[in-house]
């Protein structure tokens, strides 16, 4: 697939007009996907799809198309079809002004195996394994592809394996537990330890749940509770352009205000699992610090905020959101957890996230799933769904305990036209006091 992306990138560039600039990408990937229902297979099959993105610039004028493509000889003639579209295109745009793509050539490839398990027998171990309870989940898992080309000569490549299994046990009604196991290699004897605990964790669900006033309560957000948290603040919170135009959640960290000196946040691609360029040829360094020590650091700079704002771009994607998010680790042991929320709720899953005051940086949101109340140190008995409504200078700042000192990696389960690349690494956070409004 490499090869035969970067010799049409070649062949298409020898068809060039002088004064002419190409671009092109390439997303593609070979996956299985399982969905399971009651512990069965209810939905199963494989995609294997390419996409060519090409992008024709001349001068300030660029326009572009995508197309799917066979990994044939037949793509050539395609493509050619293409790029004489986006020629007869060009004279009737406007000039860009914030145009901006990468100059200088910086080649890269990388390649990351994996030791997937064939679908069979993850679906032979899962239904084995799931017997006697009400399994609902989504399997996905293969190679994803992603490629990069211009006629000025660079290439960039990236390939990686990689599977997501985000499943929940379910109980009855709106009472579930809800888990995830992803990574490179699949491992039986760990979703068979995860499969244990969320059982185990599902059978604390079945006594009647306790009604919980509105009000303040010490509280527990496990990783997948922060993750939709932190998922929230990456729409906007870390962009160069949302901080120039004011319209950043963290807009008061740029006059003073500070999260806990604990808080540290970075788009760590060099961890991760996405690409290491974008769709203007730029590469991206290692990693980006967001937050350092709770005080606000470098931005995600697209080429275009670049250009507008008269910035060096970081080669963040065009949205500036983070694809390989990081939240540095805390001192707090995972077996520790309960006691020292003493009394309180502990959280597992958040949803239905939203700002109240954007400006401000207040949130609000829905509990989900395993939510429990804790008297003591010990579950005393599930809560039913809560909604919060509370600073994020607050949740991370002055009602942060501590953060625990193990993180997990969490993959976007997105599949919609294509398999998520972007990934976190979350610890879970300990608060002395959450606002719950019903």
């Amino acid at each position: 697939m490499k090869a035969h992306f970067f010799e049409l990138a070649d062949r298409l560039a020898r068809e060039l007009h002088a004064d002419e600039v190409l671009l092109c990408n390439l997303g593609a990937e070979r996956s299985d996907f399982v969905r399971f229902n009651q512990g069965g297979v209810r939905q199963a099959g494989s995609v294997e799809q390419r996409f060519l993105s090409v992008r024709l610039v001349r001068g300030r004028r660029h326009a572009a198309l995508t197309l799917a493509i066979a990994g044939n000889g037949d793509d050539l003639e395609l493509a050619r079809g293409g790029l004489t579209r986006l020629r007869a295109t060009l004279a009737d745009l406007p000039e860009d002004p914030w145009l901006l793509f990468s100059g200088e050539l910086e080649s890269t490839s990388s390649e990351r195996r994996g030791a997937l398990a064939p679908a069979e027998a993850v679906v032979e171990y899962v239904t084995r394994a799931a017997q006697g309870h009400d399994l609902v989940g989504f399997y996905a898992a293969g190679t994803v592809y992603r490629g990069f080309a211009n006629s000025l000569g660079q290439r960039n490549w990236h390939e990686s394996d990689s599977f997501n299994f985000d499943w929940s046990l379910h109980r009855q009604a709106d009472r579930a537990v809800k888990r995830s196991y992803a990574g490179f290699a699949w491992e039986p004897e760990r979703f068979a330890e995860r499969l244990a605990a969320a059982a185990a964790e599902l059978g604390l669900l079945a006594p009647p749940q306790r009604r919980i006033e509105p009000g303040e309560y010490r509280a527990y957000l496990a990783p997948r509770a922060l993750d939709e948290l932190m998922g929230l603040l990456g729409g906007g919170g870390f962009s160069a352009k949302a901080r120039a135009t004011k319209q950043s959640p963290l807009l008061r960290m740029e006059h003073g205000e500070a999260l806990a000196p604990g808080v540290t946040v970075l788009e760590n691609t060099a961890e991760g699992v996405s690409p290491a360029f974008q769709s203007d040829g730029f590469v991206k360094p290692a990693s980006v610090t967001l937050i350092e020590g709770g005080r606000l650091a470098d931005a995600l700079v697209s080429p275009r905020s670049a250009k507008e704002y008269g910035l060096v771009t970081n080669a963040a994607n065009a949205r500036e959101s983070p694809e390989s998010i990081e939240l540095a680790p805390g001192a707090l042991e995972p077996d520790e957890v309960l006691a020292a929320l003493d009394t309180g709720l502990c959280i597992s899953n958040l949803w239905y996230l939203n700002f109240s005051d954007r400006a401000a940086g207040r949130v609000t949101g829905m509990t989900r799933f395993a939510t429990f109340w804790v008297e003591g140190g010990r579950i005393a008995a599930p809560v039913g769904p809560m909604r919060f409504d509370d600073s994020i200078y607050r949740i991370l700042g002055e009602s942060l305990v501590g953060l625990t000192r193990e993180r997990q990696l969490l993959f976007d389960a997105s599949t919609y036209a294509e398999r998520s690349s972007a990934t976190a690494r979350l610890p879970g956070a300990l608060l002395r006091a959450l606002k719950f409004t019903l």
